[in-house]
């Protein structure tokens, strides 16, 4: 058994912090470990990887995708111009919609992120 030297109380020879008042038991009466003095400062996302997503979002809002009406057989129809679907009947896939641009926003987050300016 050790002695905590702060509040005199003994804890297990495998502790290296207090139990009870959370100082070190090693001799240091710090009651946290020491962080590094040299932390950098966090940067700042990447701005133009930012301005390119809010591009892609754009692009996938005015190329939706296209699926075939709920009276034919399912049918992937492609990327056409919002104004010209490319059949009459066709409906916007409101699905695929929504994961095209989840999948752009977090791409485009963690890109500003991994592409940060320190």
């Amino acid at each position: 058994m050790q002695i905590c030297p702060a509040c005199q109380r003994p804890q297990p020879e495998i502790n290296r912090f207090c139990t009870h008042c959370g100082r070190r038991i090693d001799g240091n009466a710090e009651s946290t470990p020491s962080l590094p003095s040299d932390r950098s400062e966090p940067g700042q996302l990447n701005i133009q990887v930012l301005y390119g997503m809010v591009a892609a979002l754009v692009l996938a809002i005015v190329f939706p995708p296209w699926e075939a009406s709920p009276a034919l057989p399912p049918e992937f129809l492609g990327m056409h111009f919002i104004f010209s679907p490319p059949n009459p009947d066709a409906v916007i896939s409101r699905m695929l919609q929504t994961i095209e641009l989840i999948t752009i926003t977090i791409a485009g987050m963690y890109g500003a992120f991994l592409f940060r300016q320190k």
